[in-house]
This record gives structure tokens, C-alpha cells and sequence, in this order.
């Protein structure tokens, strides 16, 4: 078991009344963390350390900030097996999407670290004459993160890499369901030398959620939020960040669609939607949710797509190397099991899957699924997958935006001019092009649209959203005034 402390001003301190909560294996019930329950007051505390690191953070050069992000990369890897340990021990993941998240999480950094030098601004031709004017970029003060559970290393650090880049302090607020996974990423940080009170680490009772939320947002060190968790929770996060004027990146839920036309190479587009639907059981904001698929080549995608799932293997990852490891509570499996009973109820066709033992699930591919379903519409956020058939081009297009959603999004066809034209026309943040819906990279724009938030993370996009663009003028001759 893990018995893990906040951690404030660079040193491990206990919550108020040294209060703690459990979370618990998903698997087998036993007590997978012990940590500290903080309140308000510890958040507060939290931001009052990082307002004093600031200035002295923010001084040091782009070099030496570099540096430390890269040598935190570093010790992130070498670690990568307590990582994948802790994470499979709190959410059921297996061993393999743990050491992925460690790989990807090591390159937000790196990227993050070669950003500390191109982090710039511009001169702007004025109309007064003699003014040198010049758009600056600063870092805002202090970042809170909000990170969520299902590719917490990834995300947590995410929630933190750029904003340090960019010379601002940082606050992660960790997910209640893997606390010590956040919270080792802040042991990790705090080794590599970034100094105390640059980084933070909360984490909370669930019931505790809103107060200490509400507590870090209010504070007056606090100039930038970024947020990345359900659609649900993210309005509330985007209310109270309305509420005390605070800038927020909100990264929220998806519905992804991969659409297939008719001259589709098939095999790709099932590889793809295997890979997108079922990596970390559907637990991924980008998972393939949708299929949208024209009906001259359906029922061979369907064929090889249920013949390609049924075969994934599935087992506790305690006990060996699988595919399909738990999701992370009993809800998910009937949240998925109850959409795909209602799917069926209304004339849909389950091919493969849908059992489970405790959390462990096999994948399920329903076909058939049409709009009024609810399979159609809900995020399930677990291992299954629909197919959606249309009769053209054009309506494939209308039925993957028929979605309050829109993050990521696919589409295979051997026409590449015919898929460019039709990926600029559906609703979503991303899109890829022959690929899988389920695609990230430290250096690209990150973010959707529609109910899916706003904001995005990663490279200049990232450096925009976590700095202060000043307008700064220098007069360099005598200035005439009408008075």
C-alpha cells in the first residue's frame, strides 16, 4: 500500500488534522493508497508556496529551465517501472499502457524543455513616430492543474510541463482516484531540482472535490487553469473559472468517430479502430467510440473487426502481459453493458464481446447502431465499439458531427485530396487522416471543440495559453501631444 503526503513548498506535509482517504485496487478491493485528505486550508497553503517560488522561478534563463525539465524527463524513465506499478495498482491499467504513459509523459517534457528558448515575441510597426512597440510574452504567475485518471501520467504531467517551460509555478491537483501516481510525478520533479514551491501536488477526498477546487481558483496567485476530465465536471471547473476571471484550458469528453468510406483500405481501418477503441479498454478521451461506415464495404470491416476483437486477450494484469486489463470500477462495466442492452432492445447486432469478470471486460463491437440509440450518443468511456452504416461520403460526414462532441476524430480513403476536403468539414479539434482516432504528440495543437472544451495544450499553442502577451513600447524621440 501506498501512504503518500501533499506535497508544499518542496517538503511532504500531512492535511490539517492529519486526515486521510483510501482508494481502493479496482480488482481486488484491497487498499491500493493512503493519502492525505487536504482541505481548503492545505490548498491555500499549496498557493501561498507557489506565489513565494515564482519570482526566483521565473528569473532563472531559458537554459538552465531546460535543464531541469530535461533532467526530470530522465528520472521520469527511471522510473518507469514504480510508475507502471502504482498506476496498474489504482486503476486496473495493465503494465504495457503504464510504461507507454511513462514514454509519452517523458517526451511532453523534453519537448517542453526545447520550448524554454522559443518562447518569443514580435515588433509591431506603430504609428507614432519614434515608438518602438512590441508584443512580449511573460509567465502568468501560477498554473493550477487539473489532471485525470485514466493516462494519469501523461495528463498530470502535461497539466504542469509547459507552464513550468514557460517560468510560471505550478499546482497539480490529483485525481482522487490515483493519487499516488500524481503525486510521484511531483516526487520526480522535486528530485530533478526545480526548487521548492515550484511544484505542488494536492490531492483530496472526492467530497472534498469542490471545496478545495474552488479554494485554489479563488486564490488571487492563481492566473491560469487547465483542466482535463469529463464534460460534466469541466462545466463546473469552467463556472468557477468564470466566476473569479480566470483563463482555463478545458480538455474534456469525446465521442470520437472513424469514419470508413467505400475505397477504404480495410485492413487499415480495422487495425486502426482495434488500436483506437480498446487501447486502455476505451478509456481514452480520444477512444473510437463510433465507426461510420459505408454500407459497400460494411459487412467486411464488420466481419474482420469482430474476428480481431474477439481475439484480444484479456486477464488481470497482475498475472500476466494482456491487452484488455480491468476498467477502473464496476460502473464502467455496466454503463457499457446497459448501452449495449438498450442498442440491442432497439434492433442492434452484438459480434463479439460483452463479459466480464468483476472489472475485467472483453471488448464488444455492436453493429447496426443507429442515431436514436444511446450507444450512439453517450460517451461509454470503456471497451466497446459501434458501427454506424451510411450510404455516402456526405452523410458520413453528417452522422459523425451529430454529436454534442468534438475532439478527436478519423477518416479512411485512398483519395487523400477527397479526405482533406471532408476532414475540414467535421466538428472536432483533430483529425486524422488514415490513422487512428487515439493519436497525441507533446509538439502538436491538443484540444476540440463543442462540448469536447477549449484551449489547447502542446508546443506554441501550449506557449500561448500559459503566458501573458504584454504590450510594451519604448519612445526613442521626442514625442509631440495635441496639448
Amino acid at each position: 500500500m501506498e501512504d503518500i503526503k501533499l506535497l508544499i513548498a518542496g517538503r511532504d506535509a500531512p492535511a490539517a488534522k492529519s486526515a486521510t482517504f483510501d482508494r481502493l485496487n479496482p480488482i481486488s478491493g484491497e487498499v491500493a493508497t493512503r493519502a492525505s485528505a487536504a482541505t481548503a486550508a492545505d490548498a491555500k497553503a499549496a498557493a501561498d508556496a507557489a506565489a513565494a517560488a515564482f519570482p526566483k522561478w521565473s528569473a532563472i534563463g531559458p537554459s538552465a529551465r531546460r535543464a531541469l525539465l530535461n533532467k526530470a524527463a530522465d528520472l521520469l524513465e527511471s522510473r518507469a517501472a514504480q510508475f507502471a506499478s502504482i498506476l496498474s495498482t489504482e486503476t486496473g491499467a495493465t503494465g504495457g499502457w503504464g510504461h507507454f504513459n511513462v514514454h509519452l509523459a517523458a517526451g511532453m517534457l523534453r519537448e517542453a524543455a526545447a520550448m524554454t528558448t522559443q518562447i518569443s515575441g514580435e515588433v509591431i510597426p506603430s504609428d507614432v513616430p519614434g515608438s518602438l512597440a512590441m508584443g512580449i510574452r511573460q509567465p502568468a504567475g501560477v498554473v493550477l492543474g487539473i489532471a485525470p485518471w485514466n493516462a494519469p501520467i501523461i495528463l498530470g504531467v502535461r497539466a504542469v510541463a509547459m507552464p513550468l517551460a514557460c517560468g510560471n509555478t505550478v499546482i497539480l491537483k490529483a485525481s482522487e482516484i490515483c493519487p499516488a501516481t500524481h503525486r510521484l510525478i511531483g516526487a520526480v520533479l522535486t528530485e530533478a531540482g526545480l526548487g521548492d514551491g515550484v511544484v505542488n501536488v494536492i490531492t483530496h477526498e472526492p467530497k472534498d472535490a469542490e471545496a478545495v477546487t474552488e479554494a485554489l481558483i479563488s486564490h488571487p496567485a492563481i492566473k491560469r487553469v487547465n483542466f482535463t476530465g469529463s464534460t460534466r465536471v469541466g462545466k463546473i471547473v469552467a463556472a468557477l473559472c468564470a466566476k473569479y476571471l480566470k483563463p482555463v484550458v478545458l480538455e474534456l469528453g469525446g465521442k470520437a468517430p472513424l469514419i470508413v468510406l467505400d475505397d477504404a483500405d480495410i485492413d487499415a481501418a480495422v487495425n486502426a479502430t482495434v488500436f483506437g477503441a480498446f487501447a486502455n479498454s476505451g478509456q481514452i478521451c480520444m477512444s473510437t467510440e463510433r465507426v461510420i461506415i459505408d454500407e459497400k464495404v460494411a459487412d467486411e470491416f464488420a466481419t474482420k473487426l469482430a474476428m480481431r476483437v474477439a481475439a484480444l486477450p484479456s486477464g488481470d494484469p497482475r498475472k500476466g502481459d494482456f491487452v484488455l486489463g480491468a476498467v477502473v470500477g464496476k460502473p464502467t462495466v455496466d454503463r457499457v453493458q446497459k448501452l449495449v442492452s438498450e442498442a440491442v432492445a432497439k434492433g442492434a447486432k452484438v459480434l463479439c464481446g460483452g463479459e466480464s469478470d468483476g472489472t475485467i471486460m472483453k471488448g464488444v463491437v455492436v453493429d447496426k447502431v443507429t442515431q436514436d440509440m444511446s450507444i450512439f450518443r453517450e460517451e461509454s468511456f470503456g471497451p466497446q465499439v459501434s458501427i454506424t452504416r451510411v450510404k455516402s461520403a456526405e452523410e458520413a460526414v453528417k452522422v459523425a458531427n451529430d454529436t454534442e462532441y468534438g475532439l478527436s476524430a478519423a477518416l479512411f480513403t485512398r483519395d487523400i485530396a477527397r479526405g482533406i476536403e471532408l476532414a475540414k468539414r467535421i466538428e472536432s479539434g483533430i483529425c486524422h487522416i488514415n490513422g487512428p482516432t487515439v493519436h497525441d504528440e507533446a509538439q502538436m495543437p491538443f484540444g476540440g471543440v463543442k462540448a469536447s472544451g477549449y484551449g489547447r495544450f502542446g508546443g506554441k499553442a501550449g506557449v500561448a495559453e500559459f503566458t501573458e502577451l504584454r504590450w510594451i513600447t519604448i519612445q526613442t524621440t521626442p514625442r509631440q501631444y495635441p496639448f
